[in-house]
């Protein structure tokens, strides 16, 4: 495990905010819940989750500066760091009462993604990783899966929901060419448990895109700590601007990468 001053700072502040989920989770019947848009609900325990993070980080490391999902970008005094935040990735699975959702922290650095967290409290589940450090699940170090054939491998992906229909008809052409080159898909909701997934090796790649970079930022750090590689669909690492991302071991990540520069 990772015990660098930064690290405690970042899992500290994921674990406060998953107690708060992981209450509101048991009794998920009686969440207050506004609507955003259709298929995109936020509630009240993304709002308070958010809150405590930025509160835990803004305390331990004031001046840094903030972009999340609730709550926007907030710039801070220090402009060569800014957190990521994505306080209850995986919502819509939350609202179902289906325990596949997490608290994602990432740091950049100089334009240079340095350390990530993704904490599911439901499961107590805790991936860290940290630039040079190496990536770790539950004090157990992450290595990406072996496999090198798409045929043999199970790949997750996100599908857009009912909100970005105008993304429908590329990702159905997405999963066209996939399917007929992957082993088995698999789609959880939770973009950074997705790529937490691929940094153990449980998933062999992964690939989405319309995705923000609180989404995705703590995961990359992640899968290239765990001997991975990810960038975005054309194989650059405009991941965070982009908002797309291909992610595996070499070979697998370099296949995705040219399934989806066909498409």
């Amino acid at each position: 495990m990772i015990r660098s001053a930064l690290m405690n700072v970042m899992t500290a502040a994921a674990i406060k905010a998953g107690r708060g989920l992981k209450r509101d989770f048991g009794e998920v019947e009686n969440l207050q819940v506004s609507i955003k848009g259709p298929g995109d609900f936020v509630t009240a325990a993304d709002k308070k989750a958010e809150k405590t993070v930025f509160e835990e980080l803004s305390r331990a490391r004031p001046g840094y500066g903030f972009k999340m999902e609730e709550s926007g970008i907030i710039d801070g005094a220090d402009k060569s760091h800014t957190w990521h935040i994505d306080p209850l990735d995986g919502t819509s699975n939350f609202l179902h009462g289906l325990p596949i959702f997490a608290v994602s922290i990432a740091l950049e650095r100089e334009g240079q993604l340095v350390a990530g967290v993704v904490y599911n409290p439901a499961t107590d589940d805790m991936f860290v990783a940290e630039k040079g450090q190496g990536a770790y699940y539950n004090n157990r170090r992450m290595r990406v899966a072996a496999r090198r054939n798409l045929s043999e491998s199970m790949v997750a992906c996100g599908i857009p929901p009912l909100a970005r229909v105008l993304d429908h008809e590329s990702f159905k052409r997405e999963l066209g060419v996939a399917m007929s080159k992957i082993g088995n898909i698999r789609r959880l909701g939770a973009a950074a448990l997705d790529l937490s997934m691929v940094a153990c090796g449980r998933f062999d790649g992964y690939w989405e895109r319309g995705i923000k970079s609180w989404d995705v930022a703590a995961g990359v750090v992640l899968v290239r700590e765990a001997g991975g590689f990810v960038t975005d669909f054309t194989g650059s690492s405009e991941i965070l601007t982009k908002g797309e991302v291909c992610a595996g071991n070499e070979a697998i990540h370099r296949q995705l990468v040219e399934l989806m520069r066909k498409i």
